[in-house]
């Protein structure tokens, strides 16, 4: 099944290829863009890869109006978050998922570990996300909100380490960095409160 990391948005727009490129030549000198499977212009698979060949993610870039797979994931995710926390995070969710019409799943592979494996998957990740918008998921993370934020909790107990959350207050997302080891950071991020000694985004 693999590990997956995936850009949620309500927007049919096709990112371009040679943006995606772009970025790749300037971010990250060592990934390569491959088209596998569509036209440039209406591409539905795509692979960064590194110099070498060796793969870091594929990308499938799945449509509502190309058939049932967009319904069936969003209905899963409905299903998963109902009882997650933040309860008004998961509550939001449940009103943004079913606007959803595009899911462009990176799956990561082998190469992903390997030198500037994450730099490249991260660079062709925010290309698509700048160009079409919407949300992210991460397998055993969570989702995010429109900035990439983290707003729902998904992680194992054993989780640690500073991570970038944010918190729904008045309407607003209050973003912040917190401990995710840290246990009162993380009572207080799963009661949708900014935990005290948290860094906050400027």
């Amino acid at each position: 099944m693999g590990h997956y990391i995936r850009i949620l948005t309500p927007s049919e727009t096709v990112p371009s290829i040679a943006r995606i490129r772009t970025a790749l030549s300037n971010d990250a000198p060592l990934g390569q863009l491959q088209v596998e499977a569509g036209p440039d212009e209406k591409w539905t698979q795509i692979s960064v890869v590194h110099e070498s060949g060796e793969i870091v993610a594929d990308i499938e870039r799945n449509s509502s109006s190309d058939g049932d797979l967009v319904a069936e994931e969003i209905e899963e995710f409905l299903e998963e978050i109902e009882d997650c926390k933040p309860a008004n995070a998961a509550a939001w969710l449940a009103e943004y998922l079913p606007n959803v019409k595009t899911i462009y799943a990176f799956q990561l592979l082998g190469g992903t570990e390997e030198e500037q494996g994450w730099e490249i998957l991260g660079t062709a990740k925010d290309s698509i996300f700048q160009q079409v918008g919407g949300i992210i998921q991460a397998d055993y993370e969570g989702f995010s909100d429109h900035q990439g934020f983290q707003i729902l909790w998904q992680f194992s107990d054993s989780v640690t380490g500073p991570w970038w959350m944010a918190v729904l207050q008045d309407g607003n997302w209050i973003r912040f960095q917190m401990d995710l080891g840290n246990r009162n950071h993380r009572k207080a991020f799963l009661a949708g409160k900014v935990p005290d000694g948290a860094t906050l985004h400027e």
